[in-house]
């Protein structure tokens, strides 16, 4: 089964658990638009499926600059 197959929806602790960051750090992305949550209470609540899709982003982001930075080399 596939992580689309369950989309969890993970709490602020958890979701900063599976993306090993900060909680100050996760609450700016949440404030700049990079993650998509919902306001739950005193937290937030995310879908797992959009933290994978955070996550993809940021590596193909990370693979652009790496690459941008050898080509000037």
């Amino acid at each position: 089964m596939s992580y689309l197959d369950k989309d969890s929806v993970l709490t602020t602790r958890e979701a900063i658990e599976y993306l090993k960051i900060s909680k100050p750090t996760f609450l700016k992305y949440i404030r700049l638009g990079r993650i998509k949550a919902t306001r739950a209470g005193n937290g937030w609540r995310v879908h797992q499926s959009e933290l994978h899709r955070f996550l993809k982003i940021r590596e193909e982001d990370l693979l652009k600059e790496i690459s941008a930075s050898s080509s000037i080399a």
